[in-house]
């Protein structure tokens, strides 16, 4: 059989039933023979999105796959390879080699090279009797340990030669590896005697699957829980315990109960210091617990460390437990503190929130939003910049994998791609992208994707024809030369590809005009709305 015929089939037996990609690649091709969907982009990085979103909203269990052309195609990739790299998730990237007698010659594009440091593995299929062992390396590094994207080059010269049949190829296994027992004893013991522990869970708990084993720890001891961005919806923030979900905007709750504590616990997280993270205070006694032995002490020093997949982590934190605590401890107290500080918190935004302001304010967007939607059955991402700090701190999540938060790099028009792809994957549910006008610019010529590929998701546009997060560090450019204007009728841009559109300016219309790109959607029509907001830039730092 040929090699092509041979890795769509790896594919296919590894359970990936959709290719992003871009051509020329002819794996596209060979895929779509072994009944294996492509599904063709725009651009690159979006296609990279896409398969991001398929990974994660399936906690890994179906692994997003991206190829792409070689050259050009794989030096406009490079972006989107990053992303995945900088969130840990794991997706299959083929691109296409030059042919082997001059792939590595300045100035081709050796992908291998460029993106080994921006990828879990990356190896090239050079001698097509390897190609088994070269691809179940591959999907043995997806499987396993913590995510990341994994890369295999394939030169032009190699797709159609000649490999024996029957092809000898397994599904690789998927291992699990729990903490060292001793330090689970301490660790236990620890979280039995805290006075005020909180827990901080990552997006390790959601590739896990252990909502259930947070949600009892968090009653057992009567521990309050924030998330990182990656980790918001591992944890119903409908839950008394809830403190809600921090990034570079932040609830207050948030921060006065970890400021508060005495023990933290991270659970799935990297306490990766970011811009775009909750910062730990100094002075308390943290628990990390990370599938990623290298983030033990990397950004926060801990006092201890336990290096495992974070559903076996906390079954063994609550099996020692069980001996050490009788019954649940009584919630209501620390109930009654969280609504305390969150009271005066919302007062003060709920003007924000509720404003009957025109130009919109972009919060009263995002709140008519959460308001609208079933969010049960809803799977929403932010944007970079305003957008994700205007919605993580407000966006109530009920049920896991519904919110897809990122922050360790910040790609302006990521969300796009990430709710084309949680929309392929899940199609049963309402997919959203909220995203500001900058973001756009980058990506939103994929609207026409979702269009030619019938993937009926609902974009959000905060349009204030602006910058504006930029305005005050460009103060004087902005003044003498307008640099921080932008512009564009976004809505006549989704009719224009065969969407739908709308531009709303009324705050007595979001509601209803949401519901109409709902009805959109369920026609299986993409729809983009748009809002024509106000320069806001206020958001919620403590």
């Amino acid at each position: 059989m040929k090699v092509g015929d041979a890795i769509a089939e790896i594919m296919k037996r590894e359970g990936i039933e959709i290719l992003c990609g871009y051509p020329v690649n002819h794996l596209l091709e060979f895929a779509a023979k072994a009944n294996i969907r492509p599904v063709i982009v725009r651009q690159e990085r979006i296609g990279l999105h896409m398969a991001d979103a398929i990974s994660r909203v399936t906690s890994g269990k179906k692994i997003g796959a991206f190829c792409m052309q070689h050259g050009p195609g794989a030096e406009n990739a490079y972006g989107g390879v990053a992303q995945c790299y900088g969130e840990s998730v794991p997706v299959l990237v083929v691109p296409m080699g030059y042919a082997r007698r001059i792939a590595g010659i300045d100035p081709n594009f050796n992908s291998v090279n460029a993106m080994r440091s921006i990828t879990k593995r990356a190896e090239a299929l050079n001698v097509p009797g390897e190609l088994v062992n070269v691809f179940r390396r591959a999907f043995a590094a997806l499987r396993n340990g913590r995510g990341g994207p994994v890369l295999v080059e394939v030169p032009t010269d190699v797709w159609n030669e000649e490999i024996p049949e029957p092809l000898d190829y397994t599904p690789v296994v998927r291992t699990r590896s729990g903490p060292d027992p001793e330090q689970v004893k301490v660790a236990a013991k620890l979280l039995a005697g805290a006075k005020r522990p909180v827990i901080y869970a990552g997006q390790g708990v959601h590739y896990a699957e252990a909502w259930p084993q947070l949600k009892r720890l968090a009653e057992l001891l009567a521990a309050p829980v924030t998330t990182s961005l990656g980790g918001k919806s591992s944890f119903p923030e409908t839950h008394p315990l809830s403190l809600g979900s921090g990034g570079n905007a932040i609830p207050a709750p948030v921060r006065h109960f970890l400021d508060q504590s005495d023990v933290i616990f991270g659970i799935g997280c990297s306490f990766t210091e970011t811009n775009f993270g909750v910062s730990m205070p100094k002075g308390k006694s943290i628990i990390h617990a990370t599938l990623d032995p290298l983030h033990i002490d990397k950004d926060v020093r801990c006092q201890i460390g336990l290096v495992g997949d974070a559903g076996l982590t906390l079954d063994a934190i609550l099996a020692e437990l069980g001996s050490m605590i009788s019954s649940p401890r009584d919630p209501s107290p620390v109930a009654a503190e969280i609504q305390a500080v969150k009271k005066p918190w919302m007062d003060k935004w709920l003007p924000l929130l509720t404003s009957n302001d025109a130009p919109l304010n972009p919060y009263r967007v995002i709140w008519d939003l959460m308001h609208t939607v079933d969010l049960d059955n809803t799977i929403i991402t932010h944007d970079a910049g305003s957008p994700r700090d205007q919605i993580s701190p407000f966006w109530t999540s009920t049920t896991p994998l519904s919110y897809i938060g990122w922050g360790k790099t910040t790609q302006l028009g990521y969300g796009l791609g990430l709710a084309m792809g949680a929309k392929l994957a899940k199609p049963d549910k309402l997919c959203i992208n909220l995203w500001g006008d900058a973001a756009i610019g980058f990506t939103g010529m994929d609207f026409e994707t979702a269009v030619r590929e019938k993937i009926p998701f609902l974009s959000i546009l905060l349009n204030n024809f602006s910058m504006a997060i930029e305005l005050k560090v460009m103060p004087i450019s902005t003044e003498k030369y307008r640099s921080t204007d932008i512009s564009g009728d976004y809505a006549a841009m989704a009719r224009a590809f065969g969407g739908y559109g709308e531009r709303v300016t009324d705050p007595g219309e979001i509601k209803a005009a949401i519901q109409r790109g709902i009805a959109q959607t369920q026609a299986g029509v993409p729809a983009l709305l748009e809002f024509i907001t106000s320069k806001e830039t206020r958001v919620s730092k403590l």
